[in-house]
């Protein structure tokens, strides 16, 4: 199996990660506390196993999710007081879920970006955010980077992928980047990761730290952990856009497109776009400046109570 960019496997590696040593230096990238232990709290540990270094990169404190914080403390409003002494709690419910995958304090490091706002951020300010990511990437020089998969349905971490990917753009020699899915359906090109007895249950016992989510959603969350952590490498870019939405919602389609270029936003309607003979929709290449890679990002312009995205990311050529 051969990575996007040509980095080859070990002849070691028969699970498909790269060989793990004490030279590893793994980075995952969490957009939420909790993150780090669904998707990767049997990485982590075989890692350190290994005398491999950690590094949590948190992108935000999770401190926007108001239901299980009404629950707990009986309150139906929220001002920012509130939700700031939530993601408190939640950074302090991490550190102890770290702890128990075998990890210090030191090997957090916090961005405090908008939670349940990072494709605004991605959107309205890319330069800046982008620049953060890079220099804390290279600040840790990783050989291995763990970050959520551009297909995963909640938008902050497909836009986390993408500022990832946009991080990483234009480096000679990029460390090897893999996806991992937590809300949402696996592909088939991905692969499973199992860990010894001990690991899985370390790792469980690491997802009850987070007892502020598992109030309301524990039994979920629980079926997330238990599964064997799967990841893929990034899927080839498309040559057309991925979606046919019916005519009918054309007026609150919205379409941005984001390269290392800048962001191009339009109403549906509006965008440079041409049918081609199999009826998909494609860009039109004089219309928009890119520079690879190039996410497309199809959104409904209505109020929902639903957090997650329908259409979401996609990757053109």
């Amino acid at each position: 199996m051969t990575p996007a960019g040509g980095i080859s496997l070990t002849s070691a590696a028969m699970d498909g990660l790269p060989e793990l040593s004490a030279r590893t230096r793994l980075l995952v990238v969490a957009p939420h506390p909790d993150d780090e232990t669904i998707a990767t709290g049997l990485l982590i540990q075989r890692v350190r196993a290994a005398g491999g270094e950690v590094r949590i990169l948190l992108l935000t404190a999770g401190d926007n999710n108001p239901w299980p914080q009404r629950w707990l403390e009986r309150r139906i409003r929220i001002g920012a007081d509130d939700r700031r002494r939530w993601g408190q709690r939640r950074r302090g419910e991490m550190l102890q879920a770290l702890q128990q995958l075998g990890l210090d304090d030191s090997s957090l490091q916090p961005l405090d970006w908008p939670d349940m706002g990072l494709t605004e951020l991605l959107l309205q300010s890319p330069r800046a955010a982008v620049a953060t990511l890079a220099a804390a990437i290279d600040a840790f020089g990783p050989s291995l980077v763990l970050a959520p998969a551009l297909s995963d349905h909640h938008p902050d971490h497909g836009s986390a992928h993408v500022l990832v990917r946009l991080a990483l753009a234009g480096r000679s020699a990029p460390p090897p980047l893999l996806g991992y899915l937590v809300h949402g359906d696996r592909g088939d090109d991905s692969f499973e990761v199992a860990g010894s007895t001990l690991q899985v249950a370390r790792k469980l016992a690491a997802l009850e730290a987070h007892c502020s989510q598992m109030a309301l959603s524990g039994t979920r969350m629980r079926h997330l952990a238990g599964r064997p952590e799967c990841w893929a490498w990034p899927a080839p870019p498309l040559a057309a856009l991925p979606w046919r939405p019916p005519a009918w919602l054309n007026p609150w389609l919205r379409l941005s497109v984001v390269s290392a270029a800048g962001v191009e936003r339009w109403h549906w309607a509006r965008a440079p776009l041409q049918r081609d003979d199999a009826g998909s929709w494609r860009l039109l290449p004089s219309a928009v400046a890119r520079e690879a890679p190039v996410f497309a990002r199809l959104t409904l312009a209505l109020p929902t109570p639903w957090i997650f995205d329908h259409w979401g990311w996609c990757e053109l050529s």
